[in-house]
C-alpha cells in the first residue's frame, strides 16, 4: 500500500493534481475511527467515538461508518443484550438493519429482485423501524432515529404523507440536517412517485430558507442532477446545459460554498464533489475547475456513482480532466 501510495503521490506532481481516490470518510476523520473500531467488533471503541459527539453536532455519518461494516449486527446484539436499557447500542442496531437490508435487496432494479430478496429486505428493515422507534421515544431529542426511519420508510414505501412526518420530526430537532434533507428530496423525486416541480421547489425553499453559508445549497445541485438521470441521453444534455440551469447552480453556489460564512464542517466534501459533477455536466468549466480544486482529489462516492458505480474515482477524473484541473 506504501508503494502505490508514494506511485500516487508523484503521479500528482507530474500532472499538477492530485490522483483523484474515494474518500469512504467524507472529509470526517472520526469516521475512519469508528469504522475501523466496528470491523474490529470493539463495542467499547465504537461507544466512545460516538459519545464523543453529541447528536446536536450530527452523528448519521458515524453511525453508517458503523453500520455499513458487514457482520456488525452479531456483535451489536450481545452490546444489546449487554446494556438492556441503553439508547445507543439499539441506535447502532437500527441503523445496521438499514444497511444490512439493502445488502439484500441489492442496487438492482426491482424487476430484478427476487421474492425472497425481498421478503429479507422488508422484514430487516421492520427491525430496523422497532428499534428506531424505541430509541426515539427514550430519547426524544435525538435526531439520529429520525433521520433513520426517513430511510425505512422510503424502502417500506409507508407513502408521502408519513414520509414528510418522519422528514419534519428529524429537522425540529436539526433544522439544517443535510441528510435529512437529502431523504426528502429523494422523497418528492419523480422516480419515488413525485415530480420534477416538487422536487425542485422542495430543493430551492431548503436551500434559500436556511441561511446563507450553509450545506444545503447543494440540494438544488442534486435536484438538477436528478432530473438529468431521469431523461434519456440526448435530451439529458440539453436540459442541464440550458443557461437558466446553468445560473440555478451559480446562484445555489454563491448562496452555500462560495459564501463568506461557509465553514468546511462535516458534508463539505460531498457539497464540493456534487457541485463539481453538476458544474461539468453543465459545461460551466470555470465553476467545475474552482471545485475540483476545493476537493484536492478527494472523491466522495454519492454523486459520482451515478456516472460509474464501479469506479466513482474514475468519472470524477474524467470530468475533473475536461474541466481543465
Amino acid at each position: 500500500m506504501a508503494l502505490l501510495r508514494d506511485l500516487g503521490n508523484t503521479l500528482g506532481r507530474w500532472t499538477g493534481r492530485p490522483v483523484a481516490r474515494v474518500d469512504a470518510d467524507s472529509g470526517d476523520p472520526e469516521a475512519r475511527r469508528a469504522r475501523e473500531a466496528a470491523e474490529a467488533g470493539d463495542w467499547a471503541a465504537v461507544r466512545d467515538v460516538l459519545d464523543a459527539r453529541p447528536e446536536g453536532e450530527d452523528r448519521t455519518g458515524l453511525l453508517w461508518a458503523v453500520g455499513d461494516v458487514a457482520g456488525a449486527e452479531r456483535w451489536i446484539a450481545d452490546a444489546m443484550a449487554a446494556e438492556p436499557d441503553a439508547p445507543l447500542p439499539r441506535l447502532v442496531a437500527g441503523v445496521r438493519h438499514i444497511s444490512w437490508a439493502w445488502e439484500a435487496r441489492t442496487g438492482a432494479r426491482a424487476e430484478h429482485v427476487s421474492r425472497e430478496q425481498f421478503e429479507v429486505f422488508f422484514e430487516r428493515l421492520r427491525t430496523a423501524e422497532t428499534w428506531l422507534y424505541e430509541v426515539a421515544e427514550r430519547e426524544p431529542g435525538w435526531t439520529s432515529p429520525w433521520y433513520g426511519l426517513q430511510i425505512t420508510g422510503r424502502g417500506l414505501q409507508v407513502g408521502q404523507d408519513v414520509a414528510r412526518r418522519r422528514f419534519e420530526a428529524t429537522v425540529r430537532r436539526d433544522p439544517h440536517h443535510l441528510g435529512a434533507h437529502q431523504q426528502q428530496l429523494q422523497q418528492v423525486c419523480e422516480k419515488w412517485s413525485g415530480s420534477h416541480e416538487e422536487m425542485h421547489d422542495f430543493a430551492r425553499a431548503s436551500a434559500f430558507g436556511a441561511p446563507a453559508g450553509t450545506l444545503l445549497g447543494q440540494l438544488v445541485a442534486v435536484a438538477h442532477l436528478e432530473h438529468w438521470l431521469a431523461l434519456d441521453s440526448g435530451p439529458d444534455a440539453r436540459y442541464i446545459r440550458q443557461p437558466q440551469v446553468v445560473a440555478s447552480l451559480n446562484e445555489a453556489a454563491d448562496h452555500s460554498f462560495r459564501h463568506p460564512d461557509f465553514v468546511r464542517g462535516r458534508g463539505w466534501l460531498q457539497v464540493y464533489n456534487t457541485f463539481a459533477m453538476a458544474f461539468a455536466l453543465a459545461g460551466d468549466v470555470a465553476s467545475a475547475r474552482e471545485c475540483f480544486r476545493a476537493t484536492e482529489g478527494r472523491v466522495t462516492e454519492f454523486p459520482w456513482y451515478y456516472l460509474d458505480g464501479s469506479d466513482p474515482a474514475k468519472a470524477y477524473g474524467q470530468h475533473r480532466s475536461y474541466a481543465g484541473r
